[in-house]
């Protein structure tokens, strides 16, 4: 199945050893008209190889199995999809929310109880897309508890990655969104921010000052990568 123009649909990755339970699983998620089926795994390493040259929406991943666990696999990600946890053991589930996961569906996976987890899923989605594609020139709308606000991208000092979230940092405060920082890094005007560091996007025009591989904003220090360092000095017009 692929996109039908003008209908989004998610692409999502199925990890599971047991075949048996990956099969029913998948026959369910044939069931939900959003959802693509992208790739279908039967351990943690296949399923971290796929991940590392295919991009997913949703990963359906399976706890308990050979070598490395879904758990650890989940640790090991550097940019982790919106992820839904299949067990037959209720055991995993207070150290799977601290990864971060949508939701623990606990086997057998009936179709009632699968609907509810993509449609969390699918919400969370549509948030972080609204977000990200309200970019204009001057500004972006993040969500802000119940409310949308807008931020100049002129407020902006810099951008910090934190695992699945960014945290965007003003003068005298923060907000945390749930993105990345190369999604963003791909909306935001290229004369106005710089990508400084694997962790970091920072505001060229609130640059204090560089020391030891150093920069200020506001007296704010971060972090200047070898990688990205001569870049930085020439769009700062360095002599």
């Amino acid at each position: 199945m692929t996109d039908t123009p003008g209908i989004r649909t998610y692409q999502c990755l199925v990890v599971d050893d047991n075949k048996v339970a990956s099969v029913l699983l998948q026959q369910l998620l044939l069931q939900i008209p959003d959802i693509n089926i992208a790739g279908v795994c039967e351990s943690a390493a296949e399923a971290s190889s796929f991940l590392a040259n295919n991009k997913v929406d949703l990963l359906f991943l399976d706890i308990e199995m050979p070598g490395m666990s879904g758990l650890e696999l989940l640790r090991s990600l550097p940019q982790k999809p919106l992820t839904i946890l299949t067990s037959a053991n209720k055991g995993y589930a207070l150290e799977a929310f601290e990864l971060n996961v949508v939701d623990y569906v606990v086997k057998p996976v009936m179709l009632p109880r699968l609907l509810t987890a993509v449609r969390r899923a699918i919400e969370l989605i549509r948030q972080e897309e609204v977000l990200i594609n309200n970019f204009e020139t001057d500004h972006i709308f993040i969500k802000d508890g119940k409310a949308i606000r807008k931020i100049l991208f002129d407020d902006i000092f810099f951008m910090e990655a934190k695992g699945d979230y960014v945290k965007i940092h003003f003068a005298d405060k923060y907000v945390v969104i749930h993105a990345t920082l190369k999604v963003l890094e791909e909306k935001l005007p290229a004369k106005k921010f710089i990508r400084v560091h694997r962790s970091y996007i920072v505001a060229l025009d609130k640059i204090e000052y560089i020391e030891d591989n150093v920069l200020y904003l506001n007296s704010v220090p971060v972090p200047l990568s070898e990688f990205y360092k001569s870049r930085v000095l020439a769009q700062l017009n360095f002599l």
